[in-house]
């Protein structure tokens, strides 16, 4: 399911990245599971929570523009 066209575009997105703070991505059968990791996320300040929020939406849509159905996931919190 991921593609090279999707590929270009995440790569195309990582200006968009706060600095510490990093996507992974699983490609499934069916679907992308695009992975945040929560104490990286937490660690970051106000804006750039807010950075890393329109980031994750950013990479969300350019997998949906390239014909992917997107899971966003968190990882690393307390229930983990």
């Amino acid at each position: 399911m991921y593609t090279d066209e999707m590929a270009k575009a995440f790569r195309s997105l990582d200006h968009y990245a706060p600095k510490g703070f990093a996507l992974q991505i699983e490609d499934s059968d069916h679907f992308i599971t695009v992975r945040a990791d929560e104490k990286q996320f937490m660690s970051l300040d106000d804006f750039n929570k807010r950075q890393a929020v329109d980031y994750m939406v950013r990479v969300k849509k350019a997998f949906e523009d390239n014909g992917a159905i997107v899971l966003i996931v968190r990882t690393g919190g307390e229930d983990a």
